[in-house]
């Protein structure tokens, strides 16, 4: 499985690659600070895992993952946000699923599982 986290605070995408590497064995991980770091990842070609903060630059709202699909159509994301109210946003601008900061590890474990498990996208 090939997997980008996108996330501005490098303590966040290290604690991320950590759980990934732990807990599911991922080898392939890519990391994007910026917005622009992320168009650059997804140029170079896509991948089957996004763990996307949603606040990170522009990347984020519905114009940023329909651009996203558009690029890479398989591609499962799932939205990371510390504003729990931005989730059925996140959902209903075709992320697979959200992830509020706050919540339990074994949320995000739950959701990264899923996705990585089904073939289709799965909403929580």
């Amino acid at each position: 499985m090939r997997v980008l986290i996108a996330d501005d605070e490098l303590p966040v995408r290290s604690a991320l690659r950590l759980l990934l590497e732990q807990q599911f064995g991922v080898q392939q991980i890519d990391e994007a600070g910026t917005a622009e770091a992320l168009a650059e990842c997804i140029r170079s070609g896509c991948f089957d895992l996004l763990l996307l903060d949603w606040e990170l630059d522009s990347a984020a709202g519905a114009g940023g993952l329909s651009e996203l699909h558009g690029r890479c159509p398989r591609m499962r994301i799932v939205v990371l946000s510390s504003q729990p109210e931005v989730g059925s946003v996140a959902i209903g601008a075709g992320a697979s699923h959200f992830v509020c900061k706050g919540d339990p590890p074994e949320r995000l474990l739950e959701a990264i599982h899923l996705d990585s498990t089904a073939s289709g996208a799965s909403q929580s």
